[in-house]
């Protein structure tokens, strides 16, 4: 289909040290935000999908064209990286005028499209700039003015909300909430999740490399509450509390810590498990020192997505 950006089993490795691992995707129009902590494997996919770096196995479709072919590419795609770099002296405008002119159009057509750019991202009274004294949201913007110029249909936006102040943030999310509208694919990574809910049609979330799970905030938060989480308790009678927390259906699993002053346990209802947790330790049969997640990949976001059962608007 080439209105979808497609992943089929795609793996990246640099060396020994996994990047993404067996990531399948079909993408659709709109908004999707991948979510993940640092070092999940967003800004890897998103490179991936702009042919910045090659998978080691797998393919990428990005609407019909492989990110192999990079002029083909970058005629239908914008990029915005979370780290920007300007030519020493540019101004906004140049900057804007002179990729437009790369991509092989007309002076007229490139002065044209360079106002309208600037003034959708609401930098057209600092054109004249030099870049070099921007604020951090303004050179955000005036990054994000050269990745939608083009009329890209496919904008991929890492980190974009990064370090913007209120104001700044909120007119980023009207613009991309305004280009979703329009048809365009956006694909943006995120770690900060109080906007997720806000401005995303899809979530994709990716942890460790690997993909755990996908689809609106709500199918996102049902998926992950059905997957077992682990759950390290410090306690004196691990035995004990191993034997009575696996005694109820929801516990999947139990381990005894190498050190033999703790124990692993794994749940499909960590509501339930906590539950029963405190009725344990309100017995005064074990004695717990201290409860945590013993899951790496995606603890904190577990939380945002779990934590709340009322989720979020």
């Amino acid at each position: 289909m080439n209105d979808q950006i497609i992943f089929e089993n795609v793996s990246k490795f640099y060396g020994e040290v996994l990047g993404v691992n067996r990531i399948s995707l079909s993408i659709p129009p709109g908004i999707t935000t991948l979510v993940g902590p640092n070092g999940s494997g967003k800004t890897t996919l998103m490179n991936l999908m702009t042919g910045l770096v090659q998978p080691s196995s797998g393919r990428i479709s990005v609407m019909g064209l492989s990110p192999v072919n990079a002029p083909e590419l970058f005629c239908i795609l914008g990029y915005c990286a979370q780290f920007d770099s300007f030519p020493r002296g540019i101004t906004g405008w140049q900057f804007i005028f002179d990729s437009l002119m790369l991509h092989g159009m007309s002076e007229a057509e490139a002065v044209e499209l360079t106002i309208e750019s600037l003034e959708r991202v609401q930098l057209g009274d600092a054109a004249g700039r030099k870049i070099a004294g921007y604020s951090k949201g303004m050179r955000q913007k005036v990054r994000l003015a050269q990745a939608i110029a083009h009329h890209p249909r496919v904008l991929v936006l890492d980190e974009p909300l990064n370090g913007l102040d209120p104001m700044a943030r909120a007119e980023s999310i009207a613009l991309f909430q305004e280009l979703g509208r329009q048809g365009m694919h956006l694909l943006i990574s995120s770690h900060i999740l109080d906007e997720v809910d806000r401005i995303s049609d899809r979530v994709v979330l990716i942890a460790g490399g690997y993909l755990v799970a996908e689809g609106s905030i709500q199918q996102v938060r049902h998926e992950v509450r059905e997957k077992p989480m682990q759950v390290l308790i410090r306690c004196d009678r691990p035995a004990l509390l191993a034997a009575k927390m696996f005694s109820v259906n929801h516990c999947v699993e139990a381990r005894l810590h190498a050190d033999g002053k703790g124990v692993f346990l794994r749940t499909g209802d960590i509501d339930q498990f906590y539950s029963m947790l405190n009725g344990i330790a309100a017995e005064g049969l074990v004695k717990m020192e201290s409860v945590a997640p013993a899951d790496d990949d995606a603890s904190a976001i577990y939380q945002y997505l779990i934590g709340s059962s009322g989720g979020t608007s």
